[in-house]
């Protein structure tokens, strides 16, 4: 049934005869009464439904599996609060680029306007917070928006889309044909658009080129090698994309984001030749907008995104492409390489500079999450994918964690907290095989660890290492810089966190002494089941360089 159309079929049905044809294997969802023909329709659809505990971790997980996959991670929820918890996972795909689909459920048609139980115009609420918002009023056309919906997630800059499905529309029967799904379209770089920008290097002294954004895969990363080695140009990556390029390469030379080392930010003030692959010049990769002026970049860049519409939107590019960064590399490693460039030495020096900022800057404390940290990027194996939310406790993992392959990195760019844990539960249901390491805070797991069951449940494996300060650190940092010694609203009181692993049916470890913890990761790995292993942190930890009385002592200054 479906093929064809020559069948009458509910919309739950046509739904998820569709979502086959897209080749969707694996769904996230809370269940509501506002769907249940689409669930009917997974019934017997060989799709597997992760069913999660609450629609904001289930839109993480589908907003990971999108990052994982290249393709659209799909979540279904309910109407009204369920979609609301859902929009922090929706934010994420929006601010990373990720192509998502989200199904709400809908009140029936004929009560609309009417404020009926948990109504919610979806199209306004999120139409700015998506990239599409729709509902489908005619069950006959679920193909049409269908498809629409999966081609507009997937192409030029991907994103969340917003389907709203009526639940009386839903359940009802129409005789319809499926519709093909389409091909993505994410522009082109041509072989004389290749040779444009290696032209820009002719009278360039110190270059940099920035690696980010959507679409990337490991033939990805390896073209961006190439072209880096052929060029001798040193590369950066973008907030939360580390994995883009193997860090031991010798002309990688960090991320630019939160906690970047000062002196890649300097660089980036001082390159008169920025070439931009991929990535949007946001916030985070240009330290808030102060590293590169908006009003005056005094250097050329050229600028390759997806979407035109962001090109020449806050920095003016002397040459604008619209494609992704992959597909720029895969015509850029066809040019002909630099002979003796005259940056060798910027080069040099810029990697010598990440190199000497990977040196552990000792913290107090029997726990160093510095040494912790050391020790996972030296021991785990290089497929390993390692997850984060926000938090100050994720910049001792993007200073001193070497990401080798790509796939290996997921994390917000947006910098949502509750994410790491959702993310590392569908990354898990992805790559069973692989290591998956959650790289917590006491804050950050507390949003979301009610995914516990989640994970239990599907037979996911992660091991969630949580840095239990006892606070919000990153806003008790901000805090101490600008009202010094006044905390408000920052501490917190927590569970002991390796009981409660075990109390939803894992494993759990407290490591209150750093010579512990690599026995204690054994045995979490060992269990080969959900494992958290606690890191007890002397209150004193706050920074990778500074302490509490540190940061207090800032703010007196002034």
């Amino acid at each position: 049934m479906g093929n064809g159309g020559t069948d009458m079929r509910h919309g739950g049905q046509i739904l998820v005869d569709h979502l086959k044809t897209e080749g969707v294997r694996r769904v996230f969802s809370v269940p509501g009464e506002s769907f249940l023909a689409a669930l009917d329709g997974l019934h017997d659809s060989g799709i597997e439904n992760v069913v999660c505990r609450q629609e904001g971790g289930a839109a993480m997980m589908a907003e990971a599996h999108g990052k994982l996959t290249g393709e659209p991670g799909v979540v279904f929820v309910t109407r009204g609060p369920g979609a609301s918890n859902a929009a922090s996972g929706i934010h994420v795909a929006q601010q990373d680029s990720t192509p998502m689909v989200v199904f709400v459920g809908q009140i029936a048609r004929n009560h609309r306007d009417r404020e009926a139980f948990q109504e919610v115009d979806y199209r306004a609420v999120f139409g700015t917070l998506a990239k599409w918002s729709c509902e489908v009023d005619q069950t006959e056309r679920l193909p049409e928006y269908l498809a629409r919906a999966f081609h507009m997630a997937r192409s030029g800059r991907p994103g969340p889309v917003i389907v709203a499905l009526p639940e009386d529309m839903l359940s009802a029967h129409a005789d319809v044909p499926d519709r093909p799904a389409m091909a993505r379209s994410n522009g082109h770089v041509t072989a004389g658009d290749a040779q444009a920008i290696t032209a820009m290097l002719a009278d360039a002294k110190a270059p940099l080129l920035i690696a980010g954004g959507p679409g990337w895969s490991q033939e990805a990363a390896d073209n961006l090698a190439r072209f880096a080695n052929a060029h001798d140009l040193p590369v950066a990556c973008a907030f939360r994309r580390q994995d883009f390029m193997d860090n031991r390469h010798p002309n990688y030379v960090g991320d630019l984001g939160v906690g970047m080392n000062p002196k890649l930010g300097a660089r980036l003030r001082e390159a008169d030749t920025l070439i931009v692959v991929g990535s949007r010049l946001g916030d985070s990769v240009t330290g808030g907008y102060e590293l590169l002026a908006p009003a005056a970049t005094s250097k050329r860049i050229v600028h390759i995104y997806p979407d035109p519409n962001e090109l020449g939107r806050v920095y003016h590019a002397d040459l604008a492409l619209v494609a992704t960064g992959p597909e720029a590399l895969a015509a850029l490693v066809q040019t002909n390489g630099t002979e003796a460039p005259t940056w060798s030495d910027w080069t040099r020096s810029a990697r010598g500079d990440y190199e000497a900022f990977q040196h552990p800057v000792t913290t107090p404390g029997d726990v160093k999450m510095e040494e912790v940290v050391l020790w996972l990027s030296k021991n785990l194996p290089e497929d390993a994918i390692i997850t984060n939310g926000a938090g100050n406790y994720a910049t001792w993992l993007h200073r001193y964690f070497c990401f080798k392959q790509h796939g290996t990195q997921l994390a917000p760019t947006s910098g949502s907290m509750g994410y790491g844990f959702p993310a590392a539960v569908a990354a898990s249901l992805e790559h069973p095989d692989h290591t998956v390491v959650a790289w917590l805070g006491d804050g950050e797991f507390q949003m979301t660890l009610n995914e516990m069951s989640t994970a239990i449940q599907h037979g996911a494996k992660p091991i969630a290492i949580i840095a239990n300060n006892g606070r919000y650190g990153t806003i008790r940092m901000h805090q101490e810089r600008t009202y010094p010694g006044r905390v408000s609203g920052t501490d917190m009181a927590n569970p002991d966190f390796a009981d409660l692993a075990k109390a939803y049916g894992g494993h759990g470890e407290t490591v209150t002494n750093g010579a512990e913890f690599a026995e204690a990761f054994a045995r979490a790995k060992a269990a080969d089941r959900l494992a958290v292993i606690e890191l007890v942190l002397d209150p004193q930890v706050a920074t990778p360089s500074l302490t509490l009385d540190d940061l207090r002592e800032m703010g007196r200054k002034g």
